[in-house]
């Protein structure tokens, strides 16, 4: 939002790709965009739509087949929900493919070495005390590898920035605690697959340990 607020120009028709409840939706305005789209592909998250001035019309479906014709946007926005997207590449050739050639898209979402700490701890704990380990976290892409995947999809003029936000925590409890207060309200979990279901008592009392070792920080 804060970017397209700096822009001088009016986009008539815009896509919210992953929009959940409309988080960007209230941060937008008339004179920036006309009518917005936006598209999730969990029904349940329309519901209790947080209000916005702009006309919007809610589509379920995925973002991997997005139920548009070619060059139907002037503007595609994405926040923090394309780590959710099994093909990335995919995703991203269908938002280049509705989107018009003078088009715009800004998308954000999280970088590869995002909750680093707690995805090395549990993977340390879990080679120890049970020979092997399967993912915790949700996967996330690296950021080197966006410009390639942007360039691949057809898009071109790419800036790709990043923003570090470090939180310090005392333990691996308190990270875990934290995350639960806040992605359980926004639908986020572990989203692979081949995850396991739940870690070994043991195993986590090992993870804590390492964590407060190596990265605790009160």
């Amino acid at each position: 939002p804060a970017l397209l607020g700096l822009s001088r120009r009016t986009f008539p028709l815009a896509l919210d790709v992953g929009s959940g409840r409309g988080y960007i939706a209230q941060h937008l305005t008339k004179e920036v965009i006309e009518k917005l789209v936006q598209v999730d592909v969990a029904e349940n998250a329309f519901k209790n739509a947080v209000e916005s001035e702009i006309p919007t019309v809610s589509v379920v479906a995925d973002e991997e087949f997005l139920p548009f014709k070619e060059d139907t946007f002037d503007l595609v926005v994405s926040s923090l929900s394309l780590h959710w997207v099994n093909d990335l590449p995919k995703a991203f050739r269908e938002i280049h493919h509705v989107l018009k050639p003078d088009g715009v898209f800004i998308g954000a979402m999280f970088g590869g070495d995002t909750l680093y700490e707690l995805r090395c701890s549990l993977q340390l704990a879990e080679l120890e005390r049970e020979g092997g380990f399967s993912p915790h976290v949700s996967p996330f892409t690296a950021v080197s590898d966006l410009g390639h995947l942007l360039s691949r999809a057809g898009f071109n003029t790419l800036t790709v920035d990043t923003d570090e936000i470090q939180v310090n925590y005392p333990g691996l409890f308190e990270v875990m605690e934290d995350l639960q207060g806040k992605y359980v309200r926004m639908g986020e979990s572990n989203c692979s697959w081949n995850r396991k279901p739940l870690l070994h008592r043991d195993t986590m009392l090992a993870a804590a340990a390492i964590y407060r070792e190596m990265y605790g920080n009160s």
